[in-house]
C-alpha cells in the first residue's frame, strides 16, 4: 500500500489532512490481514462517502457495481 505522508496520499488518493490519511491507511492495513485488497478506487470511493460527497446507498450501488464487473 503506498502512502506518501508528505504528499498526504494513499495509493494516489489525495486526503485533506494527516489525520485522515493515517486513520484510512490503519483501517485499510487491518482489513488486509482478512484478505482485502484495496485498490485506488476503492479508496476514492470511500473517501467520497466519509466525506459526505456521496450517500450510503450511492456507496452500496457503487460497490455492487465494482464487485459484480469482477
Amino acid at each position: 500500500m503506498d502512502i506518501n505522508r508528505e504528499k498526504l496520499t494513499l495509493m494516489g488518493v489525495q486526503f485533506p489532512d494527516l489525520r485522515s490519511l493515517e486513520r484510512t491507511a490503519t483501517a485499510m492495513a487491518s482489513n488486509m490481514f482478512e484478505g482485502f485488497e484495496p485498490s485506488r478506487e476503492l479508496i476514492q470511493l470511500y473517501l467520497e462517502w466519509k466525506d459526505g460527497g456521496i450517500t450510503d446507498a450511492e456507496l452500496v450501488a457503487e460497490l455492487h457495481s465494482i464487485y459484480d464487473g469482477k
